[in-house]
């Protein structure tokens, strides 16, 4: 289904560039990454991403935080991973020069339209694996926001894997408790 070395490849890569970051849990940040990427392989696993995509994709998931939380740069990705898979990191990298943090996500998810199903499969499973219990520190307008942003790339995004829309979906329903 996948190339054991490409992934490790990936795995490898990421570990390295994301070094010590840690999840809002205190967990090593490669956590998050393999959890994005064990979405995506579920998503391979029912059918929902064609067999050919599953390496792209799986790549992809480790490393589509590489760009936006570390000093990786796009050159760099080229250089190991190829155009295509860069490309598809780079598709999923907010713009840190827009300010404002809804015109950021807006921006992205047009960037995103523009790329194939597989590249926005990997911002459903990224979402996915974020829609976990708030951090006691957020607020409830930040929880409220969080909530209201993942409904926005659901409904942009949706048709690009039924089963990873109906696994966001539940996972919106689910968060949806926390707000009060």
């Amino acid at each position: 289904m996948f190339s054991q070395e490409k992934y490790l490849k990936a795995l490898n890569y990421a570990a390295k560039v994301h070094g010590e970051q840690k999840t809002p849990k205190g967990l090593p940040y490669i956590t998050h990454l393999t959890s994005v990427a064990m979405e995506m392989m579920h998503a391979c696993e029912q059918g929902d991403v064609k067999l050919e995509d599953a390496d792209f994709v799986i790549q992809v998931a480790l490393l589509h935080d590489v760009l936006e939380d570390t000093d990786a740069t796009i050159s760099e990705l080229i250089e190991e991973f190829g155009d295509e898979i860069a490309s598809g990191v780079e598709a999923l990298t907010k713009d840190p020069t827009i300010e404002s943090k809804k015109q950021q996500m807006a921006e992205n998810i047009n960037r995103l339209l523009t790329q194939s199903y597989a590249v926005q499969c990997v911002k459903l499973a990224d979402r996915i694996t974020n829609l976990q219990k708030p951090p006691q520190s957020w607020d409830n307008e930040k929880i409220y926001n969080y909530f209201q942003e993942s409904k926005f790339i659901l409904s942009c995004l949706k048709n690009a894997n039924p089963f990873l829309s109906k696994r966001l979906e539940d996972k919106i329903n689910i968060y949806r408790t926390y707000i009060k």
